[in-house]
């Protein structure tokens, strides 16, 4: 394997030669299978030994190099329904260690952290959420499984992004429910290179004092008002969602064209609130956000 290929497909190869290997293998040996450079494929190791896809061992004078437990090639955009399915079977049956590894093989393999939210993770939400309301489990383990999931989701945000300062969103949560949706859609925002001040669950905040406090806020994470503004907020009540959307308003009057409010959640036909965007359908809210930032621009 020489110049000009991509790091996916080393890596590929890289899980290939290693895989089964219990005495692990020396620099010399992989870069002489792969048929890469032997500095240059030290090089990748090291890259991918901080990715957590190899570990290595010193035995006397020499360095071994082992494949981390749990590591699998994918191929996408092909295999984003093998995961999904595999995903929410690891998550069901808690086997934390499998989801996270999952998670990332997943990115190892040049898995859009997008698609993988949207495909992978978003859907997982909603099952167990579904299971919950429908009694078959309780809430403790539903809070088990949504740790795991949050964890998931920690893993892409620690993915490094260079953020836009024009692009700039708090992300809202009304209640409990609502709030691994919105971390879902931060994670989302992250990968895109927005500013993202989540939030979390706000629901301890729905008092007459919240508008002051959100207004305070966005003075201290909004200075110079640079590019726009976006707050998004989430909520399985419509309740809440009239909440936010009353005491964030004012703000929003203020800070003129350049901040927009979006509602995530489904109000009732004869709710009259001040949004810019009531949707229900994440990839509907994010198309709209990267629409209204290149309008503005």
């Amino acid at each position: 394997m020489g110049k000009g290929y991509s790091t996916e497909k080393i890596r590929e190869k890289l899980i290939s030669v290693l895989d089964g290997s219990e005495s692990g293998m020396s620099g010399v040996e992989i870069s002489e299978q792969m048929k890469v450079n032997r500095i240059t494929m030290t090089k990748y190791l090291k890259v991918f030994a901080a990715e957590g896809l190899v570990r290595q061992k010193n035995i006397g004078n020499v360095t071994l190099w082992f494949l981390e437990p749990g590591q699998e090639s994918f191929n996408f955009p092909d295999d984003y329904f093998k995961v999904a399915p595999q995903y929410l079977d690891y998550l069901i049956k808690g086997n934390e260690d499998q989801v996270y590894s999952l998670i990332r093989n997943c990115l190892h393999s040049g898995a859009s952290v997008n698609r993988l939210i949207m495909e992978v993770i978003y859907p997982a939400i909603d099952y167990v959420r579904s299971i919950f309301d429908d009694g078959k489990i309780g809430t403790a383990e539903q809070n088990l499984l949504r740790t795991t999931i949050s964890k998931s989701l920690q893993i892409l945000n620690q993915i490094p992004i260079v953020a836009d300062s024009k692009k700039n969103i708090v992300v809202i949560s009304a209640d409990f429910q609502s709030s691994l949706l919105a971390e879902a859609a931060s994670t989302v925002y992250h990968s895109d290179g927005w500013r993202v001040s989540h939030l979390g669950d706000m629901s301890s905040a729905i008092n007459v004092l919240f508008d002051l406090d959100f207004q305070k806020l966005v003075g201290k994470i909004w200075k110079q008002k640079p590019g726009i503004m976006i707050v998004l907020v989430f909520s399985q009540t419509e309740e809440g969602l009239n909440f936010f959307a009353d005491s964030i308003n004012p703000t929003k009057e203020k800070s003129g064209k350049r901040m927009k409010l979006i509602l995530c959640g489904i109000p009732s036909k004869k709710s009259k609130n001040n949004s810019d965007l009531v949707s229900d359908k994440l990839d509907e809210i994010i198309q709209w956000s990267q629409t209204v930032y290149q309008n503005l621009k």
